[in-house]
């Protein structure tokens, strides 16, 4: 069109006209409205596996301490699920955070950190894991970063390394806290919630805070969703991976660290198949495996619907292979639901 057809076009618009209503983009309209009808998804399914429990264990599984009971249960996975939401929304995975958690856990209660921890504050304790759980990350990340090697192999082999040290470490014996202020103050109830349910709260808070609020959160997802269009809009794309995973090792250590506080051992047996339980609940609360999209409300929703079903069948004395069924086909169901969230959402665009 020539510039005086614009003139003239321009010319015929009254002065007065209104404005054309501006329509929100269709893949941003649908993806506010996805995630809301995700959520809604989750605590309607929540709610169903409530009354289930309701009519099939009654009094037992209405009561208080059994919802605070199934809180401090899942606030060990769910520390580690936020870290992994993170790792996933960046397009990666990582499999060594149970063990990195058992890791941390046994180096944290060692007779030389035990005895720093008691000479000084126990606060050397949670140093000493959350460190642990850092530098594994951060291994991690630099391996896949700049190491190049494949995420899936990287974090395996962390995975089987992070069992071996914890292993060596304890000599394949637990090892029994003996701090009192340690135990003390994970056996806190402050307003009559734990201590454990505290933490996961504040974690959850301060991850949310991360990814929807802040520049390293809309990287994050910027990195998930292409790699290579994020490098050309100036994101150091290397780094910003790394600092994921040293982020799920942050969370992997924090999760050590209310382990020790739970079971006031340190141990190589902790935290084992845990990571499968947190890819599960950040799958299930709408985190894109294939990265660019990632939920922490989801997470949390994620974490306390297995968590919540697992007391049900805990409570009817149902098997763990009864259990593991259910998962198993929780899981399928929501990637098959996401595959059909992607595909529409492909075909929308």
């Amino acid at each position: 069109m020539s510039e005086s057809n614009l003139a003239s076009s321009a010319a015929d618009v009254p002065a007065d006209a209104a404005p054309p209503a501006v329509r929100p983009p269709r893949a941003r309209a649908s993806g506010l409205h996805g995630a809301a009808a995700r959520n809604l998804g989750l605590v309607i399914a929540l709610v169903a596996i409530c009354v289930v429990g309701i009519v099939t264990a009654g009094d037992r599984f209405w009561d208080l301490s059994n919802a605070l009971t199934i809180l401090r249960l899942a606030s060990v996975i769910g520390v580690l699920s936020i870290g992994m939401t993170f790792v996933i929304t960046g397009g990666g995975i990582d499999l060594s955070v149970g063990s990195v958690l058992g890791l941390a856990s046994v180096w944290a209660s060692t007779l030389a950190t035990q005895t720093m921890a008691r000479d000084s504050h126990w606060v050397v304790m949670a140093v000493c894991a959350i460190a642990v759980g850092i530098g594994a990350g951060l291994v991690n990340g630099v391996l896949i970063a700049y190491g190049k090697v494949v995420a899936f192999i990287a974090t395996l082999a962390m995975m089987v390394a992070a069992r071996g040290l914890a292993e060596m470490i304890a000599n394949r014996q637990t090892q029994v806290v003996r701090v009192p202020e340690f135990i003390s103050f994970f056996r806190m109830s402050p307003l009559g919630v734990p201590m454990l349910v505290w933490i996961f709260a504040v974690v959850a808070v301060a991850g949310w805070v991360l990814l929807n609020r802040t520049t390293f959160g809309r990287r994050t997802v910027a990195v998930g969703g292409n790699a290579e269009a994020a490098r050309l809009a100036g994101i150091k794309v290397q780094r910003h991976t790394m600092y994921l995973y040293a982020l799920a090792g942050l969370a992997a250590g924090v999760a050590g660290l209310m382990m020790l506080g739970r079971t006031t051992a340190g141990s190589s047996t902790n935290g084992q198949l845990y990571e499968l339980d947190a890819i599960a609940a950040v799958v299930v609360g709408g985190t894109l495996l294939s990265g660019g999209r990632g939920t922490i409300v989801g997470t949390v929703l994620g974490v306390l619907i297995f968590t919540t079903l697992t007391n049900v069948f805990t409570q009817n004395n149902l098997s763990i292979s009864a259990q593991s069924i259910a998962k198993g086909a929780i899981i399928v169901g929501a990637v098959l639901l996401q595959q059909r969230f992607a595909d529409r959402s492909r075909a929308g665009t």
